[in-house]
């Protein structure tokens, strides 16, 4: 079964925000769009500069109407830990989820099998709790918080204006294409 279009799984989890240790569910994140951001551990090398950079441009989500949730097989403890003792980590001010237990990992399906630790993926769903856009990448290669970005702006246009479909590099105000008949064969 594949993952694009299908609907967010319940959970229910720990979680560190803003200095405070908070619950949070599926319920939650239903009725606005949402960015899952997961990542192998805490304390690595890679993981600092994609969270960091999301924490650079959450502003940007929030304007958006996007909330932005990190996940990683992590405590909410050692979240706090890492956020007090990293530079880069202690600009999050997004909700970072704590997966002990895997289940939100196995949901999304970027479960490492055998290792209980999570692939770099990225999810968007949309308010309906569908998702939208998926992006796995191996472990050594580092997510771009602009680019994930351009493809939140692509995917509310598109809910936006049925009908419409944005081409490749298609950036906020360009042009976007109808599908039809008479487009067939023509780009």
């Amino acid at each position: 079964m594949g993952i694009i279009g299908s609907t967010l799984k319940p959970f229910t989890t720990q979680a560190y925000k803003e200095g405070k240790f908070v619950e949070v569910s599926d319920q939650d994140v239903l009725g606005k769009w949402a960015v899952f951001v997961f990542y192998p551990a805490d304390f690595t090398f890679v993981c600092p500069t994609e969270l960091e950079d999301l924490a650079d441009n959450y502003a940007e989500f929030q304007r958006l109407g996007v909330e932005v949730y990190s996940v990683s097989t992590d405590t909410h403890f050692s979240h706090k830990a890492w956020h007090d003792t990293s530079p880069a980590i202690g600009k999050i001010t997004y909700t970072m989820l704590g997966d002990p237990s895997g289940v939100i990992t196995n949901n999304f399906g970027v479960m490492r099998e055998g290792q209980g630790l999570a692939d770099r993926g990225t999810f968007l769903i949309d308010p309906d709790g569908v998702i939208q856009f998926m992006e796995i990448t191996a472990e050594g290669i580092g997510r771009n918080a602009s680019e994930l970005l351009r493809k939140v702006k692509a995917a509310q246009y598109v809910r936006a204006h049925p009908g419409e479909v944005c081409p490749a590099k298609w950036e906020e105000g360009e042009e976007t294409l109808a599908p039809s008949l008479d487009l067939v064969g023509k780009i």
